[in-house]
C-alpha cells in the first residue's frame, strides 16, 4: 500500500487530485457515479466526461439508491471512478458489482475513514462528528457505514477476488503534517495497522478488469 500526503479542503478538492493523479488509467470515455458537482469533467474533458448523481450538474439524474441500477450496458466507458460515494449508500455491495458492469477497462474507488475523523471527538468524550449523529431534521449528506482503512481495505481487496480485478494501485492518502509530527505519530502507534486506522483520511484503489468477463 502506498502512502501520500494530500489534504481535501473543499469538496472539489477529492475529485481533482484523483483526476491529476490517476491519470493514465481514466483514458477513453469516463463515467463518474456519484458526482456531486461534476469537478472530475474540467480535469477529464467534457468530450469524455459522463458523471451520474442527483444534483444539478450530473449529465444523467440516477437515485443509486432506489434504481438500484446504472442505466448503461456492459463495459459501456473506458474507466469508471466512484470517489467517497458508496459509503452513502444502503446498497453499498450491489452498486460496486454495478460500478464493474459497466467498465471496460479501470475503476477507480475512494473510500473514506471514518476513525479518522471522528477519534479526537470519541477520545474526548462529547462532540459530534461529520455525516453522523442524530440531527432533529434529516440531513442531506451522510453515511450509512462506519469503517477504518483495514475494513476499507479488505472491502476492496474481497471485491477485487470476487470479480477477478487485478489492483494497479492502493494508496492511503493522509493530510501533510511536519515531519516531527508524523515521527510521534509513528512512535505513538509502530504498527501499521494502528497508524492506517487512526490518520489516513481516504483509500484510493485502481483496478484493472481482464479483458473479458
Amino acid at each position: 500500500m502506498e502512502h501520500e500526503f494530500v489534504d481535501f479542503v473543499e469538496r472539489v478538492d477529492r475529485p481533482k487530485y484523483i483526476g491529476r493523479r490517476f491519470a493514465p488509467f481514466l483514458a477513453g470515455r469516463v463515467l463518474d457515479v456519484g458526482c456531486d458537482r461534476a469537478a472530475l469533467r474540467d480535469v477529464v474533458g467534457r468530450d469524455r466526461y459522463s458523471g451520474v448523481g442527483l444534483g444539478p450538474d450530473a449529465d444523467v439524474r440516477v437515485d443509486l439508491e432506489r434504481d438500484g441500477k446504472l442505466p448503461f450496458p456492459d463495459r459501456a466507458f473506458d474507466a469508471v471512478v466512484c470517489l467517497d460515494v458508496l459509503e452513502h449508500l444502503n446498497n453499498l455491495h450491489a452498486m460496486f458489482d454495478e460500478i464493474v458492469r459497466v467498465a471496460a477497462t479501470h475503476v477507480v474507488i475512494s473510500l473514506p475513514n471514518n476513525w479518522s475523523t471522528a477519534r479526537k471527538r470519541l477520545a474526548k468524550g462529547h462532540g459530534s462528528f461529520i455525516h453522523y449523529g442524530l440531527p432533529s431534521e434529516p440531513p442531506d449528506d451522510r453515511h450509512k457505514w462506519f469503517f477504518n482503512t483495514e475494513e476499507a481495505r479488505d472491502f476492496l481487496l474481497a471485491k477485487a477476488k470476487q470479480h477477478g480485478l487485478e489492483i494497479v494501485e492502493l494508496v492511503a492518502v493522509e493530510k501533510p503534517k511536519p515531519i516531527w509530527n508524523r515521527a510521534w505519530r509513528r512512535l505513538k502507534h509502530p504498527t501499521a495497522r494502528a497508524y492506517l486506522n487512526l490518520y489516513p483520511h481516504t483509500l484510493v484503489c485502481v483496478y484493472r478488469k481482464p479483458l473479458s468477463g
